[in-house]
């Protein structure tokens, strides 16, 4: 059987208005990508094809949806960014406590519309499937809940989003697309964040929150195109030493490749990932002198680690946020319990992926 895929297939049978023509191009350089270079297996070629037709199915739902909603001000975004594996997931969590925030959760990324209530018929059953899509996803992709553990009802990172413009990360984290990964780089990257914005639309006509909390380590060198749609957005930036994460992100990678591909070439993986992440860094450092001091704020990993209580309070004393007493209480709660809690140990090193520390430093740190 042919594990070649092909636009005009996956396109067959939609029956929806996608909007503008910007899912063409990355649809086609995708599936280029995908049949040449991504040794997919015939699993692996199944699960490209699910995904790419339900992101469409579900980016043509929204294009409807929010054409039919009144125009209305986005309610104020807050970005956790940072290298993946820096600590931007723990900080997420701590954040996510605060009732003033809300994040899109696993299972609305995946079923979103038609709108429904909270605690519905209709959303638990929308629940029932997002969770059976993980149970499908742990047994593909073995041991990857102890790596990066995701619940139905848990919020998520962007990449899920912005699929939905068919320019995401999320498809070279499955399967090597290094061709893929240079378009992404090297195109604009704006109409993701129109995409974006149109999810969160349709996600408000439920109920608006005081401040979206939102998470994905690729938005860290796209403040430009971030600006251009949210121009009230403020960004909370995590460092931590690139010889921790970078093998780490490898790790994922390569655990998730291993359900959908016939072999992973490691140091191939390592050299396309550090290339990406310096890249992403140079435009960070570049863009983030045009935002306002009251609008980004640099935290460092061990300081977060050794006391994330004060990192919090401090983030909250630098924007302006309102951190009272019950917000207080569960957060020392939440950490008690993330402290008692045992982690399997995530074990890796930049020697397996064809990486060393001088260089690693010499171009992240």
């Amino acid at each position: 059987m042919s594990n070649l895929l092909n636009a005009d297939k996956l396109l067959q049978g939609l029956n929806l208005d996608l909007g503008e023509d910007d899912y063409e191009e990355p649809l086609n350089v995708l599936i280029e990508s995908l049949n040449n270079e991504a040794n997919l297996t015939y699993f692996g070629k199944l699960a490209f094809e699910y995904q790419i037709k339900k992101h469409l199915t579900v980016r043509g739902q929204i294009f409807q949806k929010s054409r039919s909603l009144p125009n209305q001000t986005i309610s104020r975004p807050v970005f956790v960014i940072g290298l993946p594996r820096s600590g931007t997931t723990f900080l997420f969590n701590l954040l996510s406590l605060d009732p003033d925030h809300r994040s899109p959760l696993f299972w609305e990324m995946m079923n979103p519309l038609p709108s429904c209530k909270q605690g519905s018929f209709s959303e638990k059953m929308r629940v029932m499937r997002s969770r059976s899509i993980l149970f499908s996803k742990n047994r593909f992709i073995s041991k990857l809940d102890d790596v990066h553990a995701i619940t139905a009802t848990s919020p998520e990172e962007c990449l899920l989003i912005k699929v939905f413009a068919l320019k995401s990360i999320l498809y070279f984290y499955m399967a090597n697309t290094p061709s893929y990964l240079s378009y992404l780089e090297d195109s604009d990257r704006t109409a993701s964040y129109l995409w974006h914005r149109r999810f969160l639309k349709v996600l408000q006509s439920r109920y608006k929150p005081k401040r979206w909390l939102l998470k994905d380590p690729s938005h860290l060198g796209n403040l430009d195109e971030i600006l251009s749609i949210y121009p009230d957005a403020c960004f909370i930036h995590i460092h931590r030493d690139p010889v921790e994460t970078i093998p780490s992100i490898c790790s994922l990678t390569s655990q998730v490749r291993k359900g959908f591909t016939d072999s992973v070439n490691l140091n191939e993986l390592g050299s396309r990932t550090l290339d990406f992440w310096e890249n992403s860094k140079k435009r960070n450092e570049a863009q983030k002198t045009n935002l306002n001091d009251d609008q980004y704020m640099d935290i460092y990993y061990e300081d977060f680690i050794n006391d994330p209580s004060k990192t919090i309070e401090n983030i909250y004393t630098k924007f302006n946020f309102s951190f009272d007493k019950k917000n207080k209480e569960l957060t020392e709660s939440y950490i008690e319990k993330s402290v008692k809690t045992h982690k399997e140990k995530h074990i890796y090193t930049l020697e397996e992926y064809g990486l060393d520390k001088k260089e690693v430093h010499n171009r992240l740190q």
